[in-house]
């Protein structure tokens, strides 16, 4: 009896210990696993590929006329007619104003009148000079009379010479009455009306004429990125530029530079450039404000990444690298130029790499990832543990982005 009593004592309490393993076991050890858990991140993923990637400039800059006339009166009289209505565009050598002529052919009159007189004197003392010449070949007349005439020839020459300045100065005080445009281009709003007495000496001018076919755009830009122009446009290079909206959003027009400025302004270590338009369609406006886009190159089948996918931190530049085993990887990267959401891999990628693009944030070296079949980036999973539960599918997950093909021409 006494045995069979140890035996049920050593059952309960065999039974006591497994009871309590299990308990330990079922309440210690998952808690530890869980605290090495981490949720899941969804993601975005892209391919590398290549392309042609323009190397592009940007400055600010301001429309500038070629020409901008304002057009003065250079003689003094009364305005009779305005031949142009405010905002038209004159053409070269049309009519713009008239101003009273009548004193002018009076003026013009007088001095042919005096040029008529002084010319029969002059006739008259050639005639008498002849005559005096030929009687001091016989000696019939003294010396000093026929050097005396002489002196009066000339005399009557040098008025000659004034009086038909004087006619030649009124014919052109006649062609000034009648104001022509000297350029093709707007005419702004009239300053002077018809039946004012318009003078010379007025700052006002009688209209202003603004050249807009072709016109120009002074842009700048800083003074470190001069060279690389310089040496296009000595190679003989036509630098396409392309003028953008306050917003670069809207293509205004595209010209082509024309030259560089001759110095560097210290003020703000920068260079004017000047680039010419055709204006065809009359989108640019003097003195307005642009964006000037300077193509200086296109550089050929270049390996591309997208910018949001390039991350920087203690490695340097680098992005997480999508593994065959479908993990993510730290890939140092060197990187060039950039266009629009898209930047030059110099080393570190090759084209067909698959590279996060969204949800890098919470992504480390060795995080193991999910994607579907079709691309799409469904979930990440860290998992650090072989135990460790599966994470939540999310919610929204982001789709794979839509890689266009690079275009050189701004949109």
């Amino acid at each position: 009896m006494r045995r069979g009593a140890n035996l049920r004592i050593a059952a309960i309490i065999l039974a006591a210990l497994l009871v309590a393993a299990l308990l330990i076991w079922h309440f210690v050890f998952p808690a530890r696993q869980a605290k090495s858990y981490v949720p899941s991140v969804p993601v975005g993923v892209s391919k590398i590929t290549t392309g042609d990637m323009p190397v592009q400039l940007m400055g600010l800059g301001t429309v500038t006329p070629v020409a901008t006339v304002t057009v003065q009166t250079q003689i003094n009289g009364q305005l009779t007619a305005v031949g142009y209505k405010e905002g038209q565009i004159v053409q070269k050598g049309a009519f713009l104003a008239q101003i009273d002529p009548r004193p002018y052919e009076i003026a013009l009159q007088q001095a042919q009148g005096t040029l008529a007189h002084d010319t029969g004197l002059l006739n008259q003392a050639k005639s008498d000079l002849a005559r005096y010449q030929a009687l001091d070949r016989v000696n019939a007349i003294a010396k000093q009379t026929v050097t005396d005439q002489e002196f009066l020839v000339q005399q009557d020459q040098g008025l000659v010479i004034e009086d038909q300045a004087s006619v030649n100065t009124q014919k052109l005080n006649l062609i000034y009455c009648h104001i022509t445009a000297p350029v093709t281009g707007r005419a702004g709003l009239r300053l002077v009306d018809p039946g004012n007495y318009v003078q010379t000496s007025s700052a006002t001018g009688l209209v202003v004429l603004t050249q807009l076919q072709p016109i120009t755009v002074i842009f700048v830009l800083p003074e470190d990125q001069i060279q690389a122009v310089s040496q296009q446009m000595r190679a003989g290079a036509k630098l396409q530029v392309v003028a953008f909206d306050r917003d670069q959003q809207q293509v205004i027009a595209q010209g082509v530079l024309t030259t560089i400025d001759n110095s560097v302004d210290t003020t703000t270590g920068t260079v004017k450039l000047r680039a010419s338009f055709p204006n065809e369609n009359l989108a640019l406006f003097p003195n307005e404000f642009v964006n000037a886009q300077l193509l200086l190159r296109t550089l050929k089948n270049v390996t591309e990444v997208p910018v949001r996918a390039v991350q920087t931190g203690a490695p340097g530049t680098f992005v997480y690298l999508v593994q065959p085993n479908r993990t993510a990887h730290v890939q140092v990267i060197k990187t060039g130029v950039t266009d629009g959401d898209l930047t030059q891999v110099i080393s570190g990628l090759k084209p067909g790499d698959t590279v996060v693009t969204d949800g890098a944030g919470l992504l480390r070296e060795g995080s193991k990832l999910r994607v579907t079949q079709n691309g799409n980036a469904q979930a990440v999973q860290v998992n650090n543990g072989p135990g460790a539960p599966p994470g939540r599918q999310p919610q929204n997950a982001q789709p794979l982005p839509h890689h266009h093909k690079h275009s050189n021409q701004p949109q």
